[in-house]
């Protein structure tokens, strides 16, 4: 008998969209294009293949000379290999208390990356060296994990953007303790778009010693990469990678998408599109009474505060996710595919479910 045979199929409406995250977007047309050209004939796996060469180049058309990148699978697993590379066993990481690293990777850079997370609360998501310093002591305690690298998102878990000022006083702070600053950068092309400048103004120009780049939020399929910008302060990153399981065989396809990406403005394009939509959606909260917005829009998230009720309702017409379900607080992303109707369309009904108040 032979094997029952069945057609791939859709298995849902493209047409709809939602606000939960951007990475319930699909993949932008111009990176599905590079993908297929990639993908004829033979290239030498696990990173000695043309496009990884090339896309080195293209990083460091962003980030300088010295710049290398190592491409990985995804944003946890870029965030444990970069603070492994800049830490030793007994080193630990300050971050704030918002931070992916530790709330959204499953504790990942403490059980897979053995490193220690000293956190510190943030009225908005960013560090200072005043914050910082809460944590920045002990390094000749044996009893303490040592502090050895700062951690910082851009733009931040809530949507709030350092600028290139800001980032420079925590590098400066951080080197003058000894410790080394990491830049988590899923969403950085929509920190640059936002503040309209170049990637490394506020990454190697101002002493970010590593960076984890994002390529999924931004119109990629899968991948992002390890971008080594000070090449004194990491060591064997080859070898960090393969350990932490994120060194794929088949690598041209994850260079390939971040050389669509990066190689022109795809990148910006694609992040200034979202950073304005969600702009759009701001705007349109505003106007509804009831409704509160909880911090500046300044990439493609918005945050606000409403009834419970109201939420749950519309939830059940368009997907976004509670950030503080007893407070009331939500989270609602723009991704590049987000349309002016799809903004609009939900503005629309949350006006109709805040009415039924």
């Amino acid at each position: 008998m032979s094997p029952r045979k069945t057609d791939a199929r859709r298995h849902h409406d493209p047409a709809v969209r939602g606000f939960a995250s951007d990475n319930y977007a699909g993949t932008h047309p111009e990176v599905l294009a590079a993908l297929a050209l990639a993908n004829g004939g033979h290239q030498v796996a696990y990173g000695e293949d043309e496009y990884t060469e090339n896309l080195q180049t293209i990083i460091r058309s962003h980030f300088g000379g010295g710049a290398e990148a190592f491409p990985v699978f995804n944003g946890t697993g870029a965030n444990v290999v970069a603070l492994q590379a800049v830490t030793d066993r007994w080193g630990a990481v300050i971050c704030a208390e918002s931070a992916h690293i530790n709330v959204d990777e499953g504790g990942a850079p403490e059980r897979m990356g053995g490193l220690k997370l000293l956190t510190v609360p943030t009225p908005d998501g960013k560090l200072t060296p005043e914050l910082i310093d809460r944590q920045a002591y002990g390094w000749d305690d044996e009893h303490r994990a040592m502090p050895q690298v700062v951690s910082i998102t851009q733009s931040t878990e809530l949507g709030t953007l350092y600028t290139p000022g800001e980032i420079r006083a925590i590098c400066d702070h951080a080197h003058a303790h000894g410790m080394k600053v990491h830049l988590d950068g899923s969403r950085i092309s929509n920190a640059a778009a936002s503040l309209d400048v170049p990637m490394r103004t506020f990454t190697n120009a101002v002493g970010v010693d590593i960076l984890s780049l994002g390529g999924t939020k931004n119109g990629a399929l899968f991948g992002e990469a390890v971008v080594v910008l000070n090449r004194d302060a990491v060591s064997h990153m080859k070898h960090l990678r393969k350990l932490s399981m994120q060194l794929a065989s088949k690598m041209r396809f994850v260079s390939v998408q971040l050389e669509a990406l990066l190689a022109k403005d795809l990148w910006l394009r694609n992040a200034r599109h979202a950073n304005e939509m969600a702009r759009r959606l701001a705007e349109g909260v505003r106007a509804v009474h009831g409704v509160e917005i909880l911090y500046p829009v300044q990439a493609n998230a918005v945050f606000a505060r409403l009834p419970h009720e109201v939420s749950l309702r519309l939830q059940k017409r368009y997907r976004f996710y509670f950030w503080d379900e007893a407070a009331g607080d939500v989270r609602w992303m723009c991704a590049f595919d987000t349309t002016e109707d799809d903004v609009d369309g939900f503005v629309a009904a949350l006006k109709e479910e805040m009415a039924q108040q």
